[in-house]
């Protein structure tokens, strides 16, 4: 007998909200349209709170209060509300139910169709991809069973906006549904549609303090409407929305509101010259009234990858048909922050050098390097397998290897001098009078044709852990040493993750920004750095290797490197 539970059948075909992941650590993340952090000065105001705070139920009517003055409206007119998707949540349960629609414009913010769908009601859309509102389009779709009308503007993700004619003619085209006016990007745009929307009687305005007062972990929104309206709104929800600690410190900062005003000041001057920037490296900018621009590059995928490889964590929805096309960048808000993002757009974008490690990348060492580690090891009574030395690498601080085998042989219990194991790995590697050198084992894991396709589109270099002699030796049997127009070598500076040899490789060719292809975490760790987009390389299918590598800051991981000049196109 089957007794898993039965669920809300609308619940069921509904996939988690989420944004797309990386596994790369991200620094600067824009990707949430997050404001600015507020002021130190707020948190104050925790210190000065006793344990009634947590105690005691909250109460939200200091903070109405002070937003319906700020707004300029009777407290009958505003209802505060955890976050506005808790307002949006509201407004949906008040108006739609099974045998009600939803006319939507989209694509839009993603949570107001989610929120229709569970109550059960049908969602009607209506494409708004163009700058202009689709008005003609919405009063087209509005019919007996519409309960709700959604106008988000400044718009989530286009940056679109919606005109106080647009938000009318929906007003009185539909007096028996609601029209929602999501004006949660409005400190940003040239036209707040709020006073407009509360002359009328069928509209409600959602705001909130997420993003221009930079709030969005305290889950503080508002709505303002018609008195009926907002009455209804606090029987559809629950008693106690928002968090006493919330309550407190959006208060404050609501006290200080000079942050927020340089905030919003600063992102409309960046939307500006970041659109600039955009345009000049054809990633195709929408006009946007947010704090984000959306953009229409060839790769959102690479675009969102290679940024990612560089610790800035941008938006894309590779699922939705209607925005797999498309990536949203947050602007920073602050100079620094936007230096670092157009530094990162330029290098995914127009890289000037392509930087490869040697070994495991350009040069099969599993039957030369790896397997002098084994052999050493076992000389001194020791087993080591492939796995032990994929750990050590995963782990970092591993790119020298006569000092990794010394490290294996401890871990063991081994202790003998690092002289003696460089000199028996050496004599293994290089080969003795009787005896060939492992190094004549290996082979190249690059066609020479796609090297010399890749130098016609840009310069290449390696950064590599091996003696100078070991590298040119290599280079020649391959017949590859033409095709590099520098080579760091062991004996040029401290080894990987250091990021010194990499940049190192950078000040010989005079470039600044670059990528960097390794099949271990201490050449991501030096790319990253030295201020390069670091790729991760990974030839076999060891997920535990390629799960480092994206750990430690790989952009992506590669397994082909003849698709380079694909993404490089």
């Amino acid at each position: 007998m089957n007794t898993s539970p039965r669920l809300n059948p609308f619940a069921e075909n509904l996939r988690p909200y989420s944004t797309r992941s990386h596994e790369a650590p991200i620094e600067l993340r824009l990707s949430g349209n997050e404001g600015a952090a507020p002021s130190p000065v707020i948190w104050e105001v925790l210190g000065k709170s006793n344990a009634d705070v947590a105690r005691r139920y909250p109460s939200e009517s200091d903070l109405q209060s002070e937003l319906a003055a700020r707004m300029g409206v009777t407290l009958d007119r505003i209802i505060v509300t955890a976050g506005g998707d808790d307002a949006i949540d509201r407004i949906c349960r008040m108006t739609l139910g099974p045998g009600r629609e939803l006319v939507l414009p989209t694509p839009t913010f993603e949570m107001i169709a989610r929120y229709a769908t569970l109550c059960g009601a049908t969602v009607r859309e209506v494409d708004w991809r163009r700058n202009d509102f689709p008005t003609d389009a919405v009063l087209a779709e509005i019919g007996p069973q519409t309960g709700l009308i959604a106008l988000v503007s400044p718009n989530n993700p286009t940056g679109a906006v919606a005109s106080v004619n647009d938000l009318n003619r929906l007003a009185s085209a539909a007096p028996g549904a609601v029209v929602l006016v999501d004006q949660a990007y409005a400190e940003f745009s040239d036209d707040d549609l709020t006073q407009a929307a509360l002359e009328l009687d069928n509209a409600v305005v959602v705001r909130t303090l997420s993003k221009a007062w930079g709030l969005a972990g305290l889950r503080v929104g508002y709505a303002l409407g018609p008195p009926r309206l907002i009455e209804a709104l606090r029987a559809v929800g629950q008693p106690y929305a928002v968090a006493a600690p919330s309550i407190a410190l959006a208060r404050a900062a609501l006290r200080e509101p000079q942050l927020m005003r340089d905030y919003v000041r600063r992102v409309r001057t960046e939307r500006e010259s970041l659109s600039d920037v955009l345009r000049e490296l054809k990633l195709d900018p929408h006009p946007s009234q947010g704090n984000f621009i959306l953009t229409r590059p060839a790769d959102p995928a690479w675009l969102h990858d290679g940024l990612a490889g560089q610790g800035v964590g941008i938006r894309t929805w590779p699922d939705d048909p209607k925005l797999a096309n498309y990536a949203r960048i947050t602007c920073p808000g602050n100079e620094a922050d936007c230096s670092r993002l157009v530094g990162a757009l330029r290098t995914t974008v127009e890289p000037e050098v392509l930087l490869f490690d040697m070994d495991g990348v350009l040069v099969d060492v599993s039957a030369s390097y790896r397997t002098a580690i084994q052999q050493t090891a076992a000389s001194f009574g020791v087993a080591v397998t492939d796995r032990d030395i994929a750990n050590a690498k995963n782990a970092g601080n591993a790119n020298d290897d006569w000092a990794l085998t010394d490290h294996l042989l401890r871990a063991r219990g081994v202790t003998v001098s690092l002289t003696e194991v460089t000199q028996r790995f050496e004599s293994l590697y290089q080969g003795t009078a009787d005896r060939a050198g492992l190094f004549q084992r290996e082979t190249l894991l690059v066609n020479r044709s796609d090297l010399i396709a890749l130098r016609k589109r840009i310069r290449l270099g390696i950064v590599t852990g091996r003696p100078r002699a070991d590298a040119q030796r290599a280079l020649e049997q391959f017949a590859i040493q033409d095709l590099f127009d520098v080579v760091i070598c062991r004996e040029d500076g401290p080894l990987k993750p250091d990021p010194a040899p990499v940049r190192r490789a950078l000040e010989e060719l005079g470039v600044s920004r670059g990528w960097m292809i390794g099949d271990t975490v201490d050449d991501i760790r030096a790319a990253r750095a030295a201020g390069l987009l670091a790729l991760g390389f990974q030839s076999s299918a060891d997920e535990g290797t390629a799960r480092a590598l994206r750990q430690a800051g790989a952009g992506r991981i590669l397994r082909d490197l003849s698709r380079l000049g694909e993404i490089l196109t």
